[in-house]
């Protein structure tokens, strides 16, 4: 049950720890998704709650549901000025330097042999991400992305053509085989006078050889 998956919820919030390989939206080709299973996020409303962002399929972590429509332009307005505050880990098929910003505009291309995918265009729209590297291991990185603004796979992206490391486990953009290491470890939302929704998803099992140096704090 997705009811089981939740670490934060209250009348206006519900923050999903997502499962790597769980799409939120339905496939076209059919499949298993949140969208088909959004009723179990009910938790005594008459109407389920409204994703206010995605996460890849194979991304995990914190996945905001706003629980009814005052709420959801709330949280819109939060996404669109920018103050969310979204803090991902990655492990990248590299070595990086310590900390820096990728200030590299993305724009989609695609073709019938490989599909679509994200590339730098200086036409495209502005994306920046700030990282930091927490450490390193066998020739991997594990890294703390700190994105700016909300492009389509812009962390997957960013890692390749700015730090010139793919995320392990990403068969797009980075090191095909086993699953991605790209987490959205941590969620922060303002919500004028009352507390931010703020919330830490626990790292998953294909971190484990990392958790140490993830040091993650609690909300």
């Amino acid at each position: 049950m997705l009811e089981d998956l939740i670490l934060f919820i209250d009348g206006e919030a519900i923050v999903l720890d997502k499962p790597a390989g769980l799409p939120v939206d339905a496939p076209r080709a059919g499949g298993d998704s949140i969208e088909r299973r959004i009723d179990e996020l009910r938790c005594g409303f008459k109407r389920p709650p409204v994703a206010m962002h995605r996460l890849d399929q194979d991304t995990s972590g914190c996945l905001l549901f706003a629980r009814h429509a005052s709420a959801r332009v709330v949280f819109q307005q939060a996404f669109e000025a920018g103050t969310v505050e979204k803090t991902y880990l990655a492990v990248l098929a590299g070595e990086v330097a310590e900390e820096g910003v990728i200030d590299l505009p993305l724009g989609k291309v695609s073709s019938a042999e490989a599909g679509w995918k994200m590339r730098p265009d200086p036409a495209g729209k502005s994306a920046i991400t700030h990282w930091r590297r927490l450490a390193m291991r066998d020739g991997r990185s594990l890294v703390e992305f700190r994105p700016k603004t909300g492009r389509t796979h812009q962390i997957r992206a960013h890692a390749r053509e700015g730090l010139g490391a793919g995320i392990v486990g990403d068969f797009v953009y980075g090191v095909p085989g086993g699953p991605m290491l790209l987490h959205a470890v941590r969620l922060v939302v303002p919500r004028g006078k009352k507390p931010p929704v703020d919330v830490i998803a626990p790292l998953p099992g294909a971190f484990a050889e990392w958790r140490e140096d993830a040091a993650l704090d609690e909300a």
